[in-house]
């Protein structure tokens, strides 16, 4: 009965993990898409108003590459921001929980399966006698 309920308790801590997991997940995904959108606005606009600043005071390659450099850095930020994503306090307490249970359920098990062999034994050794 012991390794029922610890089998039901690892359940529960695997579903609120994955919950958690694929909640956390979403989020990303939403704030990926956002910074993508965004990015691609902001950079319309950085580079026409860059483009009428610089037109008059360099020449087209290093025009074209101060917008090749300013693309490259904000989209590096952008995209460890959306990368950088840790599990929180709850989703690895849940996870602790569930690989205790686990644990617990394989000792139980263990004991559970040398107490029947024992009396099997004994079963045994009395029909004999």
């Amino acid at each position: 009965m012991r390794a029922w309920r610890l089998a039901r308790v690892a359940l529960e801590a695997e579903t609120l993990r994955l919950s958690l997991r694929a909640k956390r997940t979403a989020i990303r995904i939403a704030v990926g898409y956002l910074a993508v959108a965004v990015l691609f606005c902001a950079l319309c606009f950085a580079h026409l108003a860059a483009w009428f600043w610089l037109r008059d005071r360099l020449p087209p390659v290093e025009t074209a590459g101060v917008f090749a450099a300013a693309d490259l850095v904000l989209a590096a930020g952008l995209a460890w921001f959306a990368l950088h994503s840790r599990p929180n306090a709850v989703e690895r307490d849940a996870l602790a929980v569930r690989r205790r249970a686990l644990d617990e359920i394989g000792d139980s098990l263990n004991t559970s399966a040398l107490l029947l062999r024992a009396i099997e034994l004994l079963w045994n050794a009395k029909a004999k006698s």
